[in-house]
């Protein structure tokens, strides 16, 4: 019932495809009877000649149109009409292949599917017994590929199709015929398996056809896993997939398809991987090298030839090296054998003579961009893995940086996607890395695995930052999304890999030490950012976002952190001295106050004065606050001396503080400190006569008003003294005016 209610809808989906087909054919025909009758004959030919119609003409095959198009004899009206093409990118062969023989793959794929089942219900009803039915199998598929033959030269790419599922039919058929009947033993259906590849690659290289040869990669390389009895001969496996490799290499070099070294890439490095996950081995080392040098020279082909390297070529360069690294690395890992760096150099040296050859010919081109990327990039591996760093980590940060590098030299788009897709790799890879800060007993101060690890990264980092920031013609502006998103992850990445080799150094010292010392960092680290704002073309978001944390953490560090370490030295857990590198913190606020000022973006703004303003009344208040204690307080008196300052010390501080933001503002004639000086006064007032008078004795009580009262009547006597003085220069300023006038 479900197989009959299949076939109908295929039989729909047919006859919907070939209608939607014959109404496109139609509209091309009306196109182009069009276009013939505009054509001035003047410009065709000197005779008007009788051609057919269109309907009456044969309909040339696939490879026919393939080759019009590829040297077309265009009317130079028309040609002109017709716009040039866009450059395609390397899938969209793929796409018109398939939309131009979907049929056709559909079709053959049914028919498999069909014998299959006919092969099938024949052994349910026991019409035929075990021989019969793999004689039947292999006689269906020789004679499909008898078929596709005869179609070769009318019908290239559907005849290749045709033989592609005939050879499919064989490799299936010999499969059942060793595993599930037992008809001849694992030796005789690896000769068979082997057969048919052969068979399959003879058929390609005289026909002409990269599709077949597709075909026969994908058998070659399913073959043993098809005849597979479970039990793990490697050896014997790697020595057939190297010769499979090298008769690849050999068609590759006569025929120029370049999709053959991509996927037997993929299958050869499938197998290796799954070798040295179960059993890594000492032989396993041996067919790395072998596949190496395979693969080495499947990507230098085209050079050897033209002298040039495609994307492709650099893709395949680039994953041989990196990937037979961290593979052989492993290995040796493993097993515990010494020095891994002998991989990473030997394949520094093999680029390194082709890069040698390319500065001997003076020819700095795309390819001695990529030799030079591969070989400092593998010397740095060599490296890193010398000081004993975390392989995955440094290798795929070191590899995201190449790819990011010759994306520059050679603006293959390709390469910056695989940018996008292996940086966010390295990010989990690392965060992966410091959580063995947890687990990790007596690391040793900088010279560790992991932070070596993360200098690793910071290094590829800022040679990315300055990769991006120097690339010509990319899509990337100063306001674009994606760079600032990256800069600041960079940013991030480089900060928490500091911190966390900082906290983890002093993991051992009272929290108060490791706070403070973590938010000095943290205020230094920010502040270097500030200070290199220009060189990083830091646009104006990211800078006062980065000003505004500055401020933030400089609020914790002056009251949170400076209570817990004046907390600590009270109980005596740690000495004074701390409190001088607490201190610290005021040197980039001095400098980014006097210096930095200026050069930010939102030092023009109101805000900004506001924000200072609280930062310097907020800065001035708690370092009273913590001389006093520390000057006078026991751990015993710290309650009642700290509600003594803020009853009687803390309004006259902050009523002084008002008296010099007036004094300030009338001096530099800026309205904005004047108002924060009287905003200032009046939560002063508020808070005095609101709550303090309250709490005060009598003696404190006088003093306090006072002093209050002093300080008021001195900053409005200075308010009216600049004001006065300012009309006085106003009127003697308008009174020079008036005799300059008179006397012209």
């Amino acid at each position: 019932m479900m197989a009959n209610f299949l076939v109908i809808i295929l039989i729909i989906l047919v006859v919907i495809i070939y209608n939607n087909l014959n109404n496109k054919i139609k509209g091309l025909e009306s196109k182009i009877s069009d276009l013939q009758e505009n054509t001035p004959k003047h410009i065709t030919t000197g005779e008007t000649k009788e051609e057919p119609g269109i309907l009456t003409q044969e309909i040339p095959s696939f490879e026919t149109q393939q080759r019009t198009q590829s040297s077309p004899e265009i009317n130079p009206v028309i040609q002109e009409e017709i716009p040039t093409n866009p450059q395609k990118d390397w899938l969209s062969p793929i796409f018109t292949f398939l939309k131009q023989n979907i049929l056709a793959v559909i079709g053959i794929f049914t028919l498999v599917l069909g014998i299959g089942y006919f092969v099938k219900y024949a052994i349910d009803k026991n019409w035929i017994n075990e021989t019969a039915r793999a004689a039947i199998g292999l006689s269906i598929g020789s004679i499909i590929i008898i078929i596709g033959h005869f179609l070769r030269k009318n019908y290239t790419v559907f005849s290749s199709i045709i033989l592609g599922g005939g050879i499919a039919i064989l490799y299936f058929t010999t499969t059942i015929a060793f595993r599930e009947y037992h008809l001849f033993t694992q030796n005789t259906a690896f000769i068979i398996t082997c057969c048919i590849t052969l068979l399959s690659i003879i058929l390609s290289y005289l026909y002409k056809s990269e599709i077949l040869i597709i075909f026969s990669l994908f058998g070659g390389f399913l073959a043993p896993l098809m005849i597979s009895t479970g039990q793990s001969n490697y050896l014997f496996l790697f020595t057939y997939i190297s010769v499979l490799n090298i008769g690849m290499l050999i068609i590759t070099f006569l025929k120029q398809w370049k999709s053959v070294g991509g996927i037997a890439f993929f299958f050869t490095h499938l197998y290796l991987l799954y070798w040295i996950m179960e059993k890594p081995e000492i032989q396993s080392i041996y067919f790395y090298l072998i596949n190496y040098v395979i693969f080495y020279a499947f990507a230098l082909l085209n050079y050897s030839k033209k002298n040039i390297l495609s994307s492709f070529d650099t893709i395949l360069l680039v994953l041989v090296n990196f990937f037979s690294t961290l593979s052989l690395v492993y290995i040796f890992n493993t097993l515990g054998y010494e020095p891994v760096i002998i991989f990473p150099v030997v394949f520094a040296l093999v680029n390194g003579g082709l890069l040698f050859k390319e500065y001997r010919n003076k020819s700095f081109g795309s390819a001695y961009s990529v030799f030079a990327g591969l070989t400092i990039s593998l010397v740095t591996i060599a490296v890193v893995l010398q000081f004993k760093t975390h392989l995955i980590t440094s290798v795929w940060a070191i590899e995201a940086t190449l790819l990011l590098f010759i994306w520059k030299k050679t603006t293959i788009s390709i390469f910056k996607t695989f940018f996008y897709i292996l940086f966010p790799l390295v990010l989990i890879a690392q965060i992966i890395t410091w959580t063995q800060y947890f687990d990790s007993k007596q690391l040793t101060a900088i010279l560790n695995p992991v932070f070596l690890t993360s200098v690793i990264t910071i290094v590829t980092l800022f040679f990315n930052l300055m990769l991006l920031k120097r690339l010509p013609g990319s899509n990337f502006t100063k306001n674009s999304f994606f760079e600032n998103a990256f800069k600041i992850i960079s940013y991030a990445t480089i900060y928490f890999a500091l911190l966390f080799e900082l906290i983890y150094q002093v993991s051992e010292k009272p929290f108060a030490i490791i706070l403070c010392l973590g938010l000095l960092l943290s205020l230094y680290y920010i502040f270097i950012l500030l200070l290199l704002n220009k060189k990083l073309e830091m646009n104006r978001y990211t800078e006062i976002g980065l000003i505004y944390i500055f401020f933030f953490l400089t609020i914790i560090h002056v009251s949170f952190c400076a209570s817990e370490l004046i907390t600590s030295i009270l109980l005596k857990k740690i000495t004074i001295t701390t409190y001088a590198i607490y201190l610290l913190y005021v040197i980039p606020i001095i400098y980014i106050y006097r210096k930095l000022r200026p050069t930010l973006h939102l030092s023009k703004t109101r805000v900004f004065y506001w924000i200072s303003a609280f930062i310097l009344v907020v800065i001035v208040s708690c370092e009273m606050y913590h001389f006093y204690i520390l000057g006078t307080a026991t751990i015993s008196t710290l309650y009642p001396l700290q509600k003594h300052f803020s009853i009687l010390y803390l309004p006259i501080i902050w009523a002084i503080l008002s008296s010099i933001f007036i004094y300030t503002g009338l001096k530099n004639d800026n309205p904005e400190f004047n108002k924060i000086g009287f905003t200032l006064i009046g939560i002063t007032i508020l808070k005095l006569y609101a709550y303090d008078v309250w709490q005060m004795d009598n003696i404190s009580r006088i003093i306090a008003f006072i002093l209050l009262g002093v300080i008021l009547l001195l900053s409005s006597f200075m308010f009216q003294r600049f004001k006065n003085m300012i009309k006085n220069l106003v009127d003697k300023k308008d009174d020079s005016n008036g005799n300059q006038n008179l006397e012209s």
